[in-house]
């Protein structure tokens, strides 16, 4: 057998290591991510359950769910199906520890999105008064005093949510705290992807451009705007639990993101009429 000298297998490893991590990767895992966070909001959380409860049939879009039929219930509905999504989430990559990088990814940024979106929504409603939230506090009173409740608690829970992703990416999806381009790439990219999908996608919805600007885009663009800023709040001491490895090229889910975002704008952007 003949012998093999340490340079060159390091070498090798090299080789087969990517240097940097895939941009085209990241922007894949993070549409498919996003899709599912939003179809989890307008679908499930507002849509499934209004059908449940009363409503014959609705109207879905990438932008909101509309029919004759609505209660607290269902205004509340998107945000708590984004809450309860993300803890699932957070719970699998916890859990996730021998899965391969992208999949580890994908878990972490889908329950980034889900906590930002459900979180981001008491404070967003509270602020401006519009939204699922106001709909569910409006005719309460003192209104201005549930206004400032959501406020508070979008707030302080928004910034929680921040500092579990930060944990998240750093000890579970094992990126060093100290490589801050590297999370910054991990972090801007899928927010850039969400509010261009967002964008994309509400173009064509049947409700009219002016949810376009007060709901969906505000909703992506504000709701996720922690992934710009979390990397700075992330504790110090905080070490990945595994060693760390690259995001590479995975034609996989460029493929599967590809297809879901074409179906995703042209079919859910149109709208479709759900039947109980």
């Amino acid at each position: 057998m003949p012998a093999i000298s340490t340079t060159a297998v390091s070498s090798q490893r090299e080789t087969r290591v990517p240097t940097a991590d895939d941009s085209l990767t990241i922007c894949a895992i993070s549409i498919v991510a996003g899709i599912l966070t939003n179809i989890l909001h307008e679908g499930v959380g507002h849509g499934l359950i209004d059908l449940l409860t009363g409503a014959k049939s609705g109207v879905l879009t990438t932008v909101a769910w509309s029919s004759a039929f609505g209660s607290r219930l269902v205004e509340a509905g998107g945000t708590l199906a984004n809450l309860a999504a993300g803890l699932i989430f957070w719970f699998l990559l916890r859990s996730a520890k021998n899965a391969l990088m992208p999949t580890r990814y994908f878990l972490l940024i889908s329950y980034a999105f889900n906590l930002f979106t459900g979180t981001g929504y008491f404070f967003f409603s509270g602020v401006t008064n519009f939204g699922d939230w106001a709909a569910v506090i409006a005719g309460l009173r003192p209104h201005w005093l549930w206004r400032a409740l959501l406020v508070v608690v979008g707030a302080s829970s928004y910034f929680s949510a921040a500092l579990v992703v930060g944990i998240g990416l750093v000890r579970h999806v094992g990126v060093p705290r100290n490589q801050q381009r590297r999370l910054r790439k991990l972090t801007i990219v899928p927010y850039l992807s969400a509010v261009v999908l967002a964008s994309l996608a509400g173009l064509l919805n049947p409700l009219g451009m002016q949810l376009l600007w007060q709901s969906a885009l505000p909703a992506t663009a504000g709701g996720q705007s922690g992934l710009l800023w979390l990397q700075y709040y992330i504790p110090r001491g905080t070490e990945p639990e595994r060693v760390p490895d690259r995001l590479a090229r995975s034609y996989m889910w460029i493929v599967v993101a590809a297809v879901l975002a074409f179906v995703y704008v042209v079919v859910l952007g149109r709208g479709v009429t759900l039947h109980r």
